[in-house]
């Protein structure tokens, strides 16, 4: 593993470089992951920072695949995505997120991430994400998707219940399962279940899927999920 310090690369156009490029502020979360991928049989590149991470792209570094958390106090992951994305716009990103933080993976897709990854996770989970990256490096970047994509992909949605298009429109929007089940008066058990059901249907092997399916396709699944002021302070009535 390469730990870098913010040194300079070369400046101007360079190929991508094939490591994973990863970021923690945590050194024991950092080396754990970098073991892994190592292990695996990946180069890693290090960073203890993500201003590190953007001075290496502002001098000229092509990076292959990022993985960054969320969770950094000199800048959070979103705002590393927003900044790559102004300097490297197809540059895959792999955003790891807290458990459950549905709201919060939901942003990263939206502010560019090529997939999230939700704590604690299979060690395969993560390999697998970065062995896609890694070949889709030159599709990933805002492209649209093409209108066979489209099509097929509105094709599974016919296939959906109403109830699961409601569950669904009301995880892309960022919505936790607590204010879905609030909303829809079901239980957040529930809505799990119909999660998954509609997922099974879409071909979505992960969240991270089913989000950037329907912002590639540009739909939504059914009208979205209004937040009501406090779902503590109303009755607990669910039902399934």
């Amino acid at each position: 593993m390469t730990l870098r310090d913010g040194a300079s690369f070369v400046n101007g156009p360079a190929p991508r470089d094939g490591q994973v490029h990863l970021v923690d502020d945590d050194d024991a979360v950092r080396d754990s992951i970098a073991f892994l991928l190592e292990s695996a049989g990946f180069d890693v590149c290090a960073y203890e920072t993500p201003l590190q991470v953007l001075q290496c792209l502002a001098d000229g570094q092509s990076m292959s695949c990022l993985i960054t958390d969320v969770r950094m106090p000199e800048m959070d992951g979103l705002e590393l995505v927003r900044r790559i994305r102004e300097i490297d716009a197809a540059l895959p990103i792999i955003v790891i997120t807290g458990h459950g933080d549905v709201p919060l993976a939901v942003r990263a897709m939206k502010s560019g991430a090529a997939d999230f990854i939700e704590k604690p996770f299979e060690e395969e989970t993560l390999l697998g994400a970065v062995r896609t990256a890694l070949a889709h490096a030159p599709a990933i970047g805002g492209e649209k998707a093409p209108n066979g994509e489209k099509t097929a992909i509105r094709a599974r949605l016919e296939q959906l219940s109403a109830r699961e298009r409601e569950v669904l429109q009301g995880l892309v929007d960022g919505h936790p399962n607590k204010i879905i089940a609030y909303h829809l008066g079901i239980s957040p058990r529930t809505v799990e279940v119909y999660r998954a059901k509609a997922m099974t249907k879409m071909g979505a092997g992960s969240f991270a899927e089913l989000v950037r399916m329907a912002m590639l396709a540009d739909i939504a699944f059914a009208p979205s999920v209004s937040r009501p002021e406090d779902v503590d302070s109303g009755p607990d009535k669910y039902r399934p």
